[in-house]
């Protein structure tokens, strides 16, 4: 078992002090947006034997088990990450598994670097995840009903979204959010920054449901994400409560601390809110026009006392355990592989004590035992 050395990203959207009070450390005044636990090549977890990407490359069967890599290959098939907004992150869709390794290849043999700004897909794997909120979290999930939307917009009093609301209430649905979503995003710059701006400015008179997007906008002024953005359920998750985000399902995370957790990839194509790269076309083909309830999860407790996140994936598994003082030890050992990461309290993970913001890597089959009081997340794979 492995204590894990983690890197935290320094994204310009990050918090500056969220993940140095998790850490209980004095914050540096620069953002730190995300802590990457994994064997990920942009960022692997350091131990005390190496870095853990060449531990597993060196032996993939002893650390990751027989059957995680049967099943996903000789690599850890999870990234587990501490996630720090501070502002909102760009409205961004995950591919499938199977548009992933197809956009991959036709990239690859254009000849187009991986590094390069216009590069869409960096590997030819899907990105499902789940973000759990470890304070109040804001963000944007999945289609809201068109209908909604419209009167949400209308609202407004802005001359220029009118052809768009009577868009949204049209019939059948889906076709209604490609074409607005299709005309806010193809539409003459100069003429969007100044109905954004507008926009805005109503949003903030108006606030209530209304000021999120003044809030946006004041991030990214000019940005047809602003009004893209409205298109989406916006949620707020309560400590404890998680989003699951599939294939296709537009979204952006806009406040607060959680731990996030997604299949080993980095393919993001981006819709808004961002200067990076937006491939329109392929945005378009991927993304699912299906309005839906944003569907808050809650974990489920099992006789063991670990609380279970039921998503759809299998490439990773997260849950957590809420231990008393006093609790029996819990026996966590299994065949897959896991990284445990505590967020408050005092926890010993196979006698290794572990502080908020600390984290082990268990190779498979590795006899551990969770004593003390505090919370951990488990991450692993069903497999």
């Amino acid at each position: 078992m492995d204590r894990l050395v983690t890197t935290v990203r320094p994204y310009a959207w990050g918090s500056t002090t969220a993940i140095p009070r998790l850490l209980g450390v004095a914050p540096t005044g620069e953002p730190q947006a995300e802590m990457w636990m994994g064997a990920h090549p942009g960022a692997p977890s350091g131990t005390e034997r190496g870095p853990l990407n060449q531990l597993i490359d060196a032996d993939p069967v002893r650390e990751l088990g027989r059957p995680s890599v049967d099943k996903f290959g000789p690599h850890l098939p999870f990234l587990l990450k501490v996630l720090a907004a501070g502002a909102p992150l760009s409205l961004q869709v995950h591919p499938d598994l199977a548009g992933a390794k197809a956009g991959f290849a036709a990239e690859e043999a254009a000849g187009i670097p991986v590094d390069a700004p216009h590069r869409t897909y960096k590997d030819a794997n899907h990105k499902p995840e789940l973000i759990c909120a470890l304070t109040p979290f804001e963000g944007l999930c999945g289609f809201r009903a068109p209908a909604a939307t419209a009167d949400l917009v209308e609202a407004l009093g802005v001359d220029a979204l009118k052809p768009y609301v009577d868009l949204l209430r049209a019939h059948p649905e889906e076709a209604a959010l490609r074409e607005v979503l299709t005309a806010l995003l193809t539409a003459d710059p100069d003429e969007m920054a100044e109905t954004v701006a507008e926009a805005a400015a109503a949003a903030d008179r108006l606030g209530g449901a209304h000021a999120p997007y003044a809030s946006l906008a004041h991030h990214y002024p000019r940005d047809p994400g602003v009004i893209a953005a409205m298109l989406l359920n916006h949620v707020r998750l309560q400590p404890g409560e998680a989003l699951y985000l599939g294939a296709g399902v537009p979204h952006a995370y806009l406040d607060g601390l959680g731990v996030e957790i997604m299949a080993n990839s980095d393919n993001v194509l981006r819709c808004g809110l961002t200067p990076k790269h937006v491939d329109v076309p392929e945005l378009l083909r991927v993304v699912r026009f299906e309005p839906a309830d944003p569907g808050i999860l809650r974990p489920e407790a099992s006789p063991t006392g670990e609380e279970v996140y039921d998503t759809p994936t299998d490439e990773f598994r997260l849950s957590r355990f809420v231990r008393a003082e006093g609790a029996a030890p819990t026996d966590l050992t299994a065949a897959t592989p896991q990284i445990l990461l505590a967020v408050a309290g005092r926890p010993v993970a196979g006698g290794l004590p572990l502080g908020p913001g600390g984290s082990v890597f268990v190779p498979a089959g590795e006899n551990v035992q969770l004593t003390g009081a505090g919370t951990v997340f488990r991450a692993t794979v069903v497999a």
